[in-house]
């Protein structure tokens, strides 16, 4: 039973959290460093997310080594970004080239 509890408070203050500002809306204006902070928010959670699943793929450590498709195709699309500045080029060439050494290094 605390559990269930535990879960539900754990539920509620989230809802109230982001209930807040859609009650508050316009009239909760945050200053600009703080605009400025926020908006990294999304790139840096991203960044959180990917870079375990690159460096250690199997979750057993880091694998950074040339036989690591996620680390090669992630460089790869890196590069391409850099180059080209498109976003749907960088994820094409992204996947097509960790597929392809994927493939290549299960032979």
């Amino acid at each position: 039973m605390n559990y269930v509890l535990m879960i539900g408070g754990m539920a509620l203050v989230t809802v109230l959290i982001k209930a807040l500002f859609f009650i508050l809306g316009d009239r909760l204006v945050f200053p600009p460093w703080l605009n400025l902070a926020l908006s990294f928010v999304p790139v840096t959670v991203l960044t959180a997310i990917i870079t375990p699943m690159i460096l250690a793929p199997h979750g057993k450590g880091p694998e950074l080594h040339w036989r690591n498709p996620q680390l090669l195709a992630s460089l790869i699309a890196v590069i391409v970004c850099v180059l080209s500045r498109r976003q749907l080029l960088t994820i094409v060439v992204g996947l097509l080239s960790f597929f392809f050494l994927q493939w290549q290094f299960s032979m």
